[in-house]
């Protein structure tokens, strides 16, 4: 069986100090997942300037299916200002009022979202109304075995507590980190460990999978059934952007086939380990990786 998989929000320039980068976390995760072999889809938007027309031509470069990528003329390309701490770490400035908080819902999309067998979507692209309602829509039009994922992606002030919530309520795979989870727990008055903290979310809105990760510290897969742990590798870090979306996209991939969670976790870490030792969010991964996503 052929998969269909999209990934919905934010598309961006990462301006970087090495140069700019293609960037928006739903795009990473849709690359990571076409890298893979699977069918893929970017939802999102574009101004209709000299960045949109850029994004649009490296789309193209990457094979990615951009039917569904709108072109807005009111409006400004997304950019991103990345600052990299000494460990690598990103910082974001992320700049307002731009094509992708304006994605328009057409029939287009309706019938999309009832053919895609998983889709990605964070808290980010949410912080404008019209780009929140059409999420939402997209997510409420999926079929009921559609995986969806709510990789949160906090950033600056750019969510709220009910837009938390819904996004909660429609999806069933959760990916938070160990900077987001304190922050999610106090806004839905959790209280107890991180454990406690991640049963609660787990139980509380009947997800199927809780993805924790923890950086260098590693991370946990979460089920009603079974816990995975896992290290990271000893690597030597080049930059951390994207590799949380090629974690999320592999960890996807693997939910998709039927893998056990300790495989899908232990490739997950792999290749999110290895998008750190590359420049960018887009790598091209070795084929070996490909093979093992694939199993």
């Amino acid at each position: 069986m052929a998969f269909k998989i999209a990934g919905i929000g934010e598309i961006l320039w990462d301006m970087l100090p090495g140069g700019k980068q293609l960037g928006g976390a739903p795009s990473n995760f849709a690359y990571h997942m076409q890298q893979a072999g699977f069918e893929t889809f970017v939802v999102s938007a574009v101004g209709k300037d000299r960045d949109g027309e850029e994004i649009m031509d490296v789309l193209d470069q990457l094979q990615l299916n951009d039917s569904f990528v709108q072109r807005i003329p009111y409006y400004p390309t997304g950019t991103v200002t990345v600052k990299l701490n000494p460990s690598g770490i990103p910082g974001y400035t992320i700049h307002e009022n731009v094509a992708w908080d304006h994605i328009a819902w057409t029939d287009g999309l309706d019938a999309l979202a009832k053919e895609v067998d998983a889709v990605c979507f964070g808290s980010l692209a949410q912080r404008e109304n019209v780009s929140r309602e059409t999420i939402c829509r997209f997510l409420e039009s999926t079929n009921p075995q559609c995986l969806r994922v709510f990789d949160i992606n906090l950033r600056q002030s750019f969510y709220t507590k009910e837009i938390i919530v819904r996004s909660l309520e429609l999806a069933n795979v959760l990916k938070i980190n160990e900077e987001e989870l304190p922050i999610v727990a106090g806004l839905l008055g959790y209280s107890g460990n991180e454990e406690s903290q991640l049963n609660q979310l787990l139980k509380g809105y009947d997800l199927r999978l809780i993805a924790h990760t923890m950086g260098s510290g590693g991370s946990l897969l979460l089920t009603h059934e079974e816990i995975s742990s896992c290290q990271v590798p000893e690597i030597k870090v080049t930059d951390t952007v994207g590799a949380g979306d090629a974690f999320t996209a592999v960890m996807l991939a693997g939910m998709l086939q039927n893998q056990t969670l300790k495989t899908t976790h232990k490739i997950a870490t792999e290749v999110a380990a290895f998008v750190c030792t590359q420049n960018g969010a887009t790598p091209t991964l070795p084929r070996e990786f490909i093979d093992k996503i694939l199993m």
